[in-house]
């Protein structure tokens, strides 16, 4: 095996895996320990791999640019408009939801096709679209407009809250790892804790593009999600964390929903 064989083959694995030993590259590969340290040589100058004592891990991701709210409806692919229709599918007859400000969540806003529902939003984009709904009633909290991603937060954003209960809370994920839950903005953050705290169901729609890729801001543990949608299968140990804390995954558009 080449070189540049074994490079891309330790890369699966630490996609896998996180970490890699210089013994098992020796292992694997049936190569010496000078072979596995030149690999591993070369890995790190091409910036692949951080070095370790004995071993790799890979280096830390560089988090992804924030777009604007509207720039970022504009970039939204097929499989976060089918998470949205496949979560509008789960909103029953005379339910009252919350919907956070989630360019995914907006999709299931304009799917809505049930009746007599009562939504509770800080989106002023997701208030717009129900506005033209007859079988949907809409209450758009109060606060400060964050102009550039179209959420209203504050103060009095989370006293209104409290005055509510609802069914299910729609709430749309700028990070997930094992830790929980986590997003670029704190003060959208806190609006979306207070959320996790008035739902008797927390459903977190989700590309596969954020996992294993934390933000700022944490809002919640895994423990807070009753309902995963996305449209792959998150990794080994995603899906380890996921059904300790007995998180139910729905995967859609995707052939790995045949487990």
């Amino acid at each position: 095996m080449f070189q540049e064989e074994r490079i891309s083959a330790i890369t699966d694995y630490l996609n896998q895996h996180q970490r890699i030993d210089i013994k098992e590259i020796c292992q694997q590969f049936d190569v010496s320990r000078d072979t596995a340290r030149r690999d591993l040589l070369k890995m790190e100058e091409l910036g692949l791999i951080l070095r370790t004592h004995g071993g790799a891990v890979l280096p830390p991701k560089k988090h992804k640019e924030v777009y604007e709210y509207k720039e970022r409806l504009g970039r939204e692919s097929s499989e976060k408009r089918e998470i949205g229709l496949f979560a509008a599918s789960l909103i029953k007859n005379g339910d009252c939801i919350l919907m956070d400000a989630s360019t995914t969540v907006q999709y299931a806003a304009e799917n809505i096709a049930s009746e007599n529902i009562i939504v509770v939003t800080n989106s002023i984009d997701i208030a717009d679209v129900l506005s033209r709904k007859n079988s949907v009633r809409t209450y758009l909290l109060g606060g400060e407009l964050n102009r550039q991603h179209r959420f209203l937060y504050g103060q009095s954003t989370i006293d209104k809250l409290a005055d509510y209960q609802v069914d299910k809370l729609f709430l749309g994920a700028c990070g997930i790892t094992s830790d929980g839950l986590t997003y670029p903005y704190e003060e959208d953050g806190v609006v979306k804790r207070e959320m996790i705290k008035r739902a008797k169901q927390v459903v977190v729609l989700a590309d596969h593009t954020k996992f294993d890729d934390p933000m700022f801001f944490k809002i919640a543990g895994l423990e807070s999600i009753d309902l995963l949608i996305t449209d792959r299968k998150p990794n080994k140990e995603m899906m380890e964390k996921l059904k300790e804390f007995q998180v139910e995954l729905l995967i859609v558009s995707e052939e790995d929903n045949d487990d």
